[in-house]
């Protein structure tokens, strides 16, 4: 999880599932409950940038019904960080 604190800031934010968490430590504790609920892996495919954005297109496989799929991971980088990211 200590990845997690050099490639987000403090204060991001990650809006997923419905749900939004801000902060670190919000992140954390998401990215730890999704891994343990679906075990799903990422395999990235393409990254482009739209609209001001960083937008990486990846496929998930693990334990959730449609495994796999294809989502978009919108990130807005600040400071070499991710400050917000959306998964769609």
């Amino acid at each position: 999880m200590e990845a997690l604190s050099q490639c987000f800031a403090l204060d991001a934010t990650v809006h997923d599932e419905g749900g939004t968490y801000r902060g670190l430590a919000a992140i954390k504790h998401w990215k730890a409950e999704t891994k343990k609920k679906y075990g799903h892996s990422v395999a990235p495919l393409e990254i482009t940038d739209r609209d001001g954005k960083t937008v990486l297109k990846a496929k998930l496989t693990g334990n959730f019904p449609g495994s796999p799929v294809t989502l978009d991971f919108s990130f807005v980088l600040t400071g070499g960080k991710i400050a917000s990211l959306e998964i769609h």
